[in-house]
């Protein structure tokens, strides 16, 4: 660890900061529906999607929500398919074979974006710009809408409308993703990220020998993979790919990138309800858990392996361990998945902390929509708690929070670890999922526990040490995203409508302060244990044990 390193975190922290507020008040007006500068291009979608932009009770809103995202899974499933006798494919890549379509199609949907296959040596350009890369956007809206709607949830009093899903959807891509994503592609392709929809270039190396260099529609993918918290890579290694991250600076880019819209959600939040104040504590939670998380990483990557003396193992030597420490904390808090290092090469504990992140929920920011719906049903759990410890009924922003909305945050809580967890234990005893585990011991019951929790957390990242692409994971995998994404939205969207047609209850002496330290040492409290109890014992078996085995010089 090095003074060079912190100050580099210290940058990115004050850059992600410095956005929050602008950013913020630029999607509140967005989602407040301020007319905007496409607005005659707005009206033709809403003409031709038939939809006047009338409110939505939950249950409608829910069911577009789900209608939407199985149309995108069967059109993702389709082109994927047929992609050998579609145009826009130089290389003559075949279609994509039945049981990796499927896992593909449900992890480009459910903004996952996990990959069990090659890029550049699976999808042809079509499929990832017209599939893929359209995915992106839509994944990214959807889940955008989905914090709205349960922002307006607290905000709004006795009315029964949770907003338009599909003018929530449309307004976020026409006003915050597209126009973002056009300048940040022209800035990456100024930084040498192809674009281009070239054949792969054949040369001949010094030796001699014949190479393959894939190029195509890079710069595009690799914006809104990372602004949506998407994760999904053109190529193989991912951003560790130098067409895809080419410089210092498009390796900062990219992360600043990856928490721009969600720390801009919290200030939304804030908005919203009148009290920004309220935005900023959600944040600063966020901001601890994020911190503590880096220094973890940081620290248990600088000092290396005792076994083998080296800290670059897996790593990205153009940005150091810093470089690739901060962005696989950042990565799995956000929900992206994109990585610039193996994180199945980091320490034991600097393994466990992307998969604890993942874990938790990735509240610590979260995806976009993702992070920002996800902590706030900690939120709601927090001021249960604290209700109780008063002997009152708990209050937030104004409103009653009863038995109702805390059995809607419990059910969307406990999806996670039924599926990650039940999943893993499944893969443990089954001889066919056992034989894709490239390591023994620990490290390989973490591959595979990594594996489901990154599909259930919808994050997309691996211990990269896995070999997935077999009809099982292909299956069991696509199954976990599914129920990661919508066993969880379908109850908050619940809550949302419970919250919606509330009155709001008057502040009084006992009311328990939102906005202040104790509140969000509380809410920490509660992500923390509530993560202690679901998890520990699963990393205990993994990460934890294998720590304790290096220290005492075991290997495996």
């Amino acid at each position: 660890m090095t003074l060079n390193g912190w100050l580099q975190i210290l940058l990115y922290c004050g850059i992600v900061l410095a956005l929050v507020r602008p950013l913020g008040g630029y999607m509140f007006r967005v989602f407040s529906g301020e007319r905007m500068f496409l607005a005659p291009v707005e009206r033709a979608i809403y003409a031709v999607a038939g939809t006047r932009g009338e409110e939505q009770h939950w249950t409608r809103y829910a069911a577009s929500l789900l209608f939407f995202s199985l149309a995108g899974i069967l059109a993702l499933y389709l082109l994927q398919r047929m992609q050998g006798t579609l145009p826009f494919n130089p290389q003559g890549l075949a279609g994509v074979a039945p049981d990796l379509a499927f896992n593909t199609a449900v992890s480009f949907v459910t903004n996952t974006n996990w990959q069990a296959y090659g890029g550049e040596t699976t999808m042809s350009y079509l499929t990832q710009m017209m599939g893929l890369n359209v995915q992106n956007f839509l994944s990214a809206a959807s889940g955008i809408a989905v914090a709205v709607a349960l922002i307006r949830g607290f905000a709004r009093r006795s009315a029964s409308g949770l907003g338009n899903f599909w003018v929530d959807v449309t307004r976020t891509v026409l006003y915050i993703l597209l126009p973002i994503c056009i300048v940040g592609t022209l800035f990456l392709v100024w930084q040498g990220v192809p674009q281009n929809l070239a054949p792969y270039t054949v040369a001949t190396t010094l030796e001699g020998a014949q190479q393959t260099i894939a190029q195509g529609p890079v710069a595009s993918q690799m914006m809104i993979k990372h602004l949506g918290t998407n994760g999904g890579g053109f190529f193989n290694v991912n951003a560790a790919h130098p067409f895809e991250n080419p410089t210092a600076l498009t390796n900062l880019f990219h992360m600043v990138c990856i928490f721009a819209i969600g720390v801009g959600l919290t200030n939304v939040f804030g908005r919203f309800v009148g009290d920004e104040r309220q935005g900023w504590a959600i944040l600063a939670t966020m901001g601890i858990l994020f911190i503590i998380g880096v220094a973890v990483v940081y620290w248990a990557e600088a000092a290396g392996n005792p076994l083998i003396g080296t800290a670059m193992e897996g790593k990205e030597t153009r940005f150091g361990v810093v470089g690739s420490a901060l962005f696989a904390v950042i990565t799995t808090a956000a929900s992206c998945g994109a990585v610039n290092a193996m994180h199945g090469s980091f320490s034991a504990l600097g393994g466990m902390i992307p998969m604890l992140n993942i874990m938790l929920g990735e509240v610590i920011v979260g995806g976009v929509g993702a992070g920002m719906y996800g902590i706030l049903l900690f939120v709601i759990v927090a001021i249960f708690i604290a209700g109780l410890m008063v002997g009152r009924t708990p209050e937030y922003l104004g409103k009653k929070i009863e038995g109702r909305e805390v059995k809607f945050a419990m059910l969307a809580l406990l999806i996670l670890p039924l599926m990650m967890l039940g999943m893993t234990a499944a893969a443990a005893v089954l001889p066919g999922a056992v034989s894709s585990v490239l390591n023994p011991g620990p490290h390989g019951f973490s591959e595979m526990l990594y594996a489901y929790v990154s599909a259930g957390g919808n994050n997309g990242s691996a211990f990269a040490s896995l070999s997935a692409n077999t009809p099982w994971y292909n299956l069991t995998l696509g199954i976990t995203m599914l129920a990661g994404r919508f066993l969880m939205i379908l109850p908050i969207l619940a809550m949302a409508g419970s919250l919606v047609g509330k009155k709001a209850v008057p502040a009084s002496d006992g009311t328990f302060p939102t906005h202040g330290p104790l509140f969000v040492a509380l809410l920490v409290g509660v992500i923390l244990v509530l993560g202690g109890l679901e998890f520990f014992p699963a990393l205990a078996l993994g990460p934890i044990v294998e720590h304790l085995a290096v220290m005492a010089g075991q290997t495996f």
